[in-house]
């Protein structure tokens, strides 16, 4: 989810107003008016960034709004600034050694969890080895790969006293530090995870963090109240309200009513056919963020398992006519996987313009495409469609996903690809999605850090966000061979052969890089976002 070295400032046009994926992302629901206030007493501010979330374990969650919820909760031994570059968090300083393999960070003195127990040392060691535990089936566990142990199951990171960490690598990781501030990263306590291990994060009692808020309450589908954290070891820093209400919703419709009512004073999605009207407007919020929309193949299911008919598919799409009339927000088609705004080994160069396009996204090249779309899907053996059978997309509740899917529908039907739309709620589409449950589904990744592979290791055999339920030995063995390596130019040239690896067998259909919508009230002074997706609200005031 981020990038902290050096930061994703490079965004360029990128990313929707519907997304998924550190991370992916939803829209919401509606749920009790509070209108936001400011007093001397006691501060309250009340915003949307997403629906009822899935899961708020730091080591489960795989999804932006809910990566939003941790970082107000929780604190790894690093953080990212406002710039998104990666800062001491937890820790007070890190040592490197000559090699590049061995970090050794020295946490601050005095930290505490909120209810104000010590924190140690430990505590990261356990929860770093729960991450990667087959018994916690974390999403995001292949990101600990960088450390030694990782294969054996039993990473080499090691507390020798309270307050230090040591860190042994397998290779030299250019993003190991915001790594770090990534939420699968951050610290859990061991002995409320192991009294309740399926319910400790549903009670504000249990729901035990060491970050500048706290839960203190938890309407189900209908808000979340986060308090400030006096044991917070920066406390006093905190310059944010003294609670934080977010409301849980999915309408779009209702979420801009909410906003336009001011019961919220920031809204996280809002309806496709409103952008026109709001884009001039002062609270309408455009910005650039690291990140692909794309379609998801279950290549497990006929028929697509066949990768001439997930070729007939990504090229009979018209990528143009989505941005321009759904989109609306300057999102860039794409030619590929992997997005604008990451450099590639010779820094003044992205990785985007070194690898180039699969197929020629633009307008001009779409009817070029449909000619060679209908011609896969005649070596397929499906010519015209003809005994293709009909195809089920899935899509989570938004305008701009249900547009988006009824345009597929139009464009695929024009090859002879009859499709059915299905749509979900939030939790139960991103379930439905990660089981393999599904034909087609509408996906979407931001960047978890600024190095392309935080986009291509997500697809190795068994990865926990490995949604297509693909495997490729030679893909697996390319990715392996960028995480053991330190030389830069090696990296980028496998990672561009593993990227050239996923178009050889089409298993997955990208429609744009994204682009950040949100609609923010003027009174709101101090929020901030980052490429990655997330939202700031600790530093959040309200100006009357």
């Amino acid at each position: 989810m981020k990038r902290k070295m050096g930061i994703l400032l490079v965004m360029l046009i990128i990313l929707a107003l519907f997304t998924g994926a550190c991370r992916d992302q939803p829209p919401g629901q509606q749920t009790p008016k509070n209108t936001p206030t400011s007093s001397a007493q006691q501060t309250e501010i009340t915003v949307h960034v997403g629906p009822e979330p899935d899961i708020i374990d730091p080591a489960l969650n795989s999804a932006v709004d809910g990566a939003t919820l941790l970082i107000h909760a929780f604190e790894g031994l690093m953080t990212l600034d406002q710039n998104g570059t990666p800062i001491y968090g937890q820790a007070e300083s890190c040592e490197q050694s000559d090699d590049g393999l061995t970090y050794t960070f020295k946490l601050r003195e005095g930290l505490k969890w909120s209810d104000g127990k010590p924190l140690t040392a430990q505590d990261f060691v356990w929860s770093w080895k729960r991450a990667v535990s087959p018994d916690t089936a974390a999403d995001y566990e292949y990101m600990f790969e960088s450390i030694e142990g990782y294969a054996e199951g039993n990473l080499n990171v090691t507390a020798p006293d309270d307050r230090t960490v040591v860190v042994k690598l397998v290779a030299p990781t250019p993003y190991f530090l915001e790594l770090c501030a990534f939420p699968t990263f951050f610290p859990v306590r061991q002995d409320v995870v192991e009294a309740e291990p399926d319910t400790w994060t549903l009670n504000p009692s249990t729901y035990i963090g060491n970050g500048p808020y706290m839960l203190q309450e938890w309407a189900h589908d209908s808000h979340m109240i986060f308090t400030k954290n006096p044991n917070y070891w920066n406390a006093s820093a905190i310059t944010g309200p003294d609670k934080l209400r977010f409301l849980l919703m999915s309408d779009d419709n209702a979420i801009l009513a909410a906003f336009q009512n001011g019961e919220i004073l920031f809204a996280d999605s809002m309806p496709n056919d409103e952008i026109d009207a709001w884009r001039d407007k002062p609270e309408f919020n455009l910005e650039g963020q690291l990140g692909t929309y794309y379609i998801s193949f279950n290549v497990q299911k006929a028929p697509l398992n066949n990768p001439l008919v997930r070729k007939a598919l990504v090229l009979a799409v018209d990528r143009d006519y989505i941005v321009t009339n759904i989109g609306k927000a300057g999102q860039q088609p794409a030619g590929a996987y992997v997005p604008t705004g990451l450099s590639d080994a010779n820094p003044v160069m992205e990785f985007r313009d070194v690898g180039g396009d699969y197929y020629d996204p633009s307008r001009q090249g779409y009817q070029a495409n449909l000619e060679a779309a209908k011609k896969a899907l005649a070596d397929a053996g499906y010519p015209n469609g003809e005994g293709l059978g009909t195809i089920e997309y899935l899509y989570n509740e938004g305008t701009g996903h249900q547009l988006v899917g009824e345009a597929l529908q139009a464009m695929w039907k024009d090859i002879g690809v009859n499709i059915t739309l299905i749509s979900q709620e939030w939790n139960t589409f991103l379930n439905t999605r990660k089981n393999g449950e599904y034909q087609i589904a509408r996906n979407g990744w931001l960047g978890d850090y600024n190095d392309p592979i935080s986009f291509l290791d997500m697809w190795v055999t068994g990865s926990g966000n490995n949604d297509a339920q693909w495997s490729n030995k030679e893909y697996d063995a390319i990715i392996a061979q960028v995480k053991a390596s330190s030389d830069k130019n090696e990296r980028m040239q496998l990672m561009h052969q593993a990227e050239d690896t996923i178009f050889d067998e089409w298993m997955l259909c990208p429609i744009y890089y994204y682009v950040d919508i949100f609609l923010k009230s003027q009174k709101l002074q101090g929020f901030y976002s980052s490429p990655l997706g997330y939202k700031y609200f600790m530093y959040s005031t309200v100006q009357q």
